[in-house]
């Protein structure tokens, strides 16, 4: 089985990874329902942390002891206190990863985090807002790789606005190709335009459910 790493942190942003948990978690969509993935809670410390939703969430490993292979995956979902130095477990992790061929997946506020430590610099990346990019990460030197998108991949590393939780894991699902091409364009349809069709289109590329 598979598995998605969700880095947990106060103040995390429930909702940012809720459409790539539920997804890989259940594997109610996925091309291969066998191959569904487990979630691993990892966090710079065994504490137990305080979403924005006030849900208490306890890490099952350390974020620095993760050991992903091909076909896992790293989510770092936003949250208020990524500029925080506690979070450098996380980012250091993150890089290790990114070199190491495993995807990375940064939304919101996590996208702060790896740009004010130069992960940002020579990849297409997207955030908030490129201005608050450069404001709150001293360290940003990416403005040329910055595209105004909801979403963005670059090979194995996956950045998101917070705004668009529903891109994000679209641009993941793609990536890991956890969806065949039609089941992700209706899934992406149907949770964008909320129109019938798309849901008729989704179960239909369902044939053997």
């Amino acid at each position: 089985m598979h598995k998605l790493y969700l880095y947990i942190l106060d103040t995390l942003a429930d909702w940012e990874p809720g459409h790539l948990t539920a997804e890989l978690c259940s594997g109610r969509y996925m091309k291969d329902p066998a191959l569904r993935y487990s979630v691993v809670l990892c966090g710079s410390t065994e504490k137990t942390v305080t979403t924005l939703g006030g849900l208490y969430l306890t890490p099952e490993v350390l974020i620095r002891d993760i050991q992903p292979v091909p076909g896992d995956v790293l989510v770092l979902p936003g949250a208020d206190t990524w500029l925080d130095p506690a979070q450098v477990s996380a980012i250091r992790a993150a890089a290790r990863l990114l070199d190491g061929g495993i995807p990375v997946a940064a939304v919101c506020g996590a996208t702060l985090g790896l740009a004010n430590a130069g992960l940002l610099d020579n990849r297409l990346h997207t955030s908030n807002d490129p201005a608050a990019l450069k404001m709150f990460c001293p360290n940003y030197r990416g403005e040329n790789f910055y595209v105004n998108e909801p979403a963005v991949t670059d090979n194995n590393l996956i950045t998101a606005s917070g705004l668009a939780p529903v891109e994000f894991a679209y641009h993941v699902f793609r990536r890991l190709e956890a969806m065949s091409p039609a089941t992700l364009e209706a899934w992406h349809g149907l949770f964008t335009t909320r129109q019938p069709e798309y849901f008729h289109a989704l179960m239909g590329s369902l044939p053997n459910r």
